[in-house]
């Protein structure tokens, strides 16, 4: 019984109880004349499960005895309140001695995230469709995070259309604007809290990415080390959809509700991380499967970068150069 529940629910039935207990007072409806309400338990279950598995309205409504249109109401509901109710307390930066530490350990210093972006298979919506085709072209949308040394989500952007460029999103989110910290001393350099991206984030002084073009030992060093880090959000994009199989499944909303299903699916996420939830490697494979049929586009690099961020990447370049492997 408790491997189905894991199985159908992506976490053990203590987990799932206590959700259900701290959404309760945002969920709990009142019984009318002509029907009975359904309970909290209910209501998140079918929810969970939607959000879970492949399965689609029909085949949902028919394991819990409702209708489609339930379904879908259910599933509103419980993604509005988990977003009400958990988001800022469970996506959130947290403890960020211990995340600079955690990355430290695995060979970057001074850093306190890896951040990148995933693309969410969507129908095409009813309006503007073309601005959701991707470089792969299908419909999509973005989900831009940053995750701690853990793989788990300290802040997440969900929403934007796959046609925009991964810098583009980043400039426009409040975390853009929050980036300004506190600096430590790398060699002779003083420098903020970094976090690290691909190439197609622009180079800062709070944003460190990989070296192109021609590499020397040195250079090579410094993007292993860097691409290492990044592992994290990788790790984590793949747990999150292996988990939360419905971000595979195009899922029938109009595109307005569908960042709040995502939202819910990163929330979901860090509790179960956060409890020890058994991640099952058949999720991961299924999740390989499902990621070849929609393929994630490559994204532009960006050239240009700031000279302070240049100085930054040079010291740490240097860092990595007379520090041991």
């Amino acid at each position: 019984m408790a491997i189905q529940c894991v199985q159908n629910f992506r976490m053990r039935k203590a987990t799932f109880l206590e959700l259900c207990s701290e959404l309760a007072p945002a969920l709990r409806r009142k019984d009318t004349n002509m029907r009975s309400a359904l309970t909290v338990e209910k209501r998140v279950a079918i929810a969970v499960w939607k959000m879970a598995t492949p399965d689609c309205y029909r085949s949902v409504a028919n394991q819990f005895g409702v209708g489609r249109s339930t379904v879908r109401l259910a599933l509103s509901q419980v993604c509005q309140a988990i977003n009400r109710v958990l988001l800022r307390s469970t996506v959130t930066l947290g403890n960020v001695r211990e995340i600079v530490d955690g990355f430290a350990a695995m060979g970057f210093p001074n850093c306190g995230g890896a951040i990148d972006g995933t693309h969410i298979p969507i129908l095409a919506p009813g309006h503007l469709a073309t601005e959701y085709i991707n470089r792969k072209g299908y419909f999509s949308m973005v989900l831009q995070a940053l995750v701690d040394h853990k793989g788990r989500f300290t802040d997440i952007n969900a929403g934007w259309s796959g046609k925009v460029h991964d810098a583009r999103i980043f400039r426009n989110t409040g975390l853009y604007r929050k980036l300004q910290g506190g600096t430590a001393a790398v060699g002779d350099v003083e420098m903020p809290i970094v976090i690290l991206g691909d190439p197609a984030y622009p180079l800062m002084p709070w944003l460190m990415k990989p070296y192109t073009g021609n590499l020397d030992r040195s250079k090579e060093r410094f993007n292993y080390r860097l691409s290492h880090c990044r592992m994290t959000v990788e790790c984590a994009f793949g747990h999150l959809k292996g988990r939360w199989r419905c971000l595979y499944g195009r899922l029938d909303l109009a595109e307005d509700h569908i960042p709040a299903v995502i939202a819910s699916c990163c929330v979901l996420h860090n509790i179960c991380e956060s409890r020890g939830e058994k991640f099952s490697p058949t999720w991961a494979t299924e999740a390989q499967r499902l990621e070849e049929a929609y393929e994630q586009p490559a994204t532009r690099s960006i050239r240009v970068a700031q000279g302070e961020a240049a100085r930054i990447r040079e010291a740490l370049r240097e860092h990595f150069n007379y520090a041991l492997p």
